[in-house]
C-alpha cells in the first residue's frame, strides 16, 4: 500500500471505508476489469482462463458486488501436516468432520499467497487451515482423500487468515466470513527460495517460514485448474466460498530437509499449537498461478457427531 496519502483514494465498501491504491486496478476497474489492458501487463500470463469465467452482479454483506474476484497472477505456498484427530475437532464445529488420512489423523496447513495482479491491488496473506470432509455427503470416499492430498480438490475450514490490505480485510472477514484481520506480512516466492514472515500485534514474528523451493513444473493455461472450498458462517448460516485455481509452474516435495518454519507469539501460532501438528508431510509451492474467487452462497451442512 503506498504510504503517501496522496497516492491513494477512499472508497465505500459495504458501509465502511477503505483506501485503496489511487489508478490502482480497484480505483480504475471496481472489479469489472479490462482483460485486454491486463494482457499487456508484462506479469500476467495471459487472461483465457478468465475470459471463460464471466463475472455476474451479486448482493452481498459488502453491498452490490461483481463476483468472482479475479486474480491474474499469483504465487503460493502450503505446508501440509498430520495432527491428531482429537486436537483438530477441538477446533472445528460440530458440523463439520476432519479429513482423516488414517483413523486418528488428520490433515492441517500452513499456507501463504502472494498476489501481484488482482480485482482488489497487490496484497499477501497468509493461513491456518483444516482440510475437511466434504459436507456435501456424509461418507468419505477414497477418491476426496486422494485428491485431497494432491491440492485438486480440498475442502476446508479456516482458522486463520490474515492479510496486508484494508480492502482485503474488510471483503474477506465482512463479505466472506474469514477470520481476517490486517498485519505486517511479507511474502517471496520464487524459483529458489520461498520465505515468508507474519507480524504480531507488537511488530514481532507471530510466524515465518524459509524453504528451497521445490523443483517447478509448467503447465498451459486450463491443463490444471485445482478448487478449494471453504465453509463459513455469515450471519448464523452456513456457506461455501469456491476458489479455483488456474496452474501455470508449480512443484511438490515430501522431503522436510531444508524447511524451516517458526512458531513465535500471535493468532497464526496459537491456532497451529493448538491442532497439535506432529510432522510435515508435504510442501506444496506454486511459482506462477491465477484465480478466481467466488462470492460465497448458503449451503446446507449436517450437523456430525464428535
Amino acid at each position: 500500500m503506498p504510504s503517501n496519502p496522496r497516492d491513494v483514494v477512499k472508497v465505500g465498501l459495504g458501509g465502511r471505508e477503505v483506501t485503496v491504491p489511487k489508478g490502482g486496478m480497484y480505483d480504475r476497474y471496481r472489479m469489472n476489469p479490462d482483460l485486454d489492458a491486463i494482457n499487456r501487463d508484462p506479469r500476467v500470463n495471459g487472461v483465457e482462463f478468465f475470459r471463460k469465467l464471466p463475472k455476474i452482479k451479486v448482493d452481498s454483506a459488502i453491498g452490490p458486488t461483481l463476483t468472482p474476484n479475479f486474480y491474474y497472477s499469483i504465487s503460493t505456498a502450503r505446508l501440509t501436516m498430520l495432527a491428531p484427530s482429537r486436537a483438530i475437532r477441538t477446533r472445528l464445529p460440530e458440523e463439520l468432520a476432519p479429513l482423516e488420512i488414517t483413523p486418528g489423523l488428520g490433515l492441517v496447513s500452513v499456507m501463504f499467497f502472494r498476489y501481484d495482479v488482482c480485482d482488489i491491488d497487490f496484497y499477501t496473506e497468509a493461513a491456518v487451515g483444516i482440510a475437511v470432509k466434504p459436507a456435501r455427503h456424509g461418507k468419505l470416499g477414497f477418491f476426496d482423500l486422494v485428491t485431497g492430498l494432491k491440492n485438486e480438490h480440498l475442502d476446508s475450514y479456516v482458522l486463520s487468515l490474515p492479510v496486508s490490505t484494508e480492502i482485503a480485510q474488510v471483503r474477506g472477514h465482512d463479505g466472506y466470513g474469514f477470520p481476517k484481520w490486517v498485519t505486517g506480512l511479507d511474502v517471496d516466492i520464487d524459483t529458489h527460495r520461498t520465505t515468508a514472515r507474519v507480524a504480531n500485534d507488537s511488530g514481532g514474528a507471530d510466524l515465518s517460514l524459509l524453504a528451497n523451493t521445490p523443483a517447478q513444473r509448467a503447465y498451459v493455461s486450463g491443463q490444471r485448474v485445482g478448487s478449494l472450498t471453504s465453509y463459513t458462517r455469515i450471519d448464523g448460516a452456513w456457506h461455501s466460498t469456491l476458489n479455483q485455481t488456474n496452474v501455470l509452474n508449480a512443484g511438490t516435495t515430501r522431503r522436510t530437509s531444508g524447511i524451516t518454519l517458526q512458531l513465535g507469539q500471535g493468532r497464526m501460532s496459537d491456532d497451529l499449537r493448538s491442532l497439535k501438528p506432529k510432522r510435515t508431510i508435504q510442501f506444496d509451492v506454486m511459482t506462477e498461478g491465477q484465480a478466481a474467487l467466488h462470492m460465497p452462497v448458503p449451503t446446507s451442512i449436517q450437523s456430525r457427531s464428535k
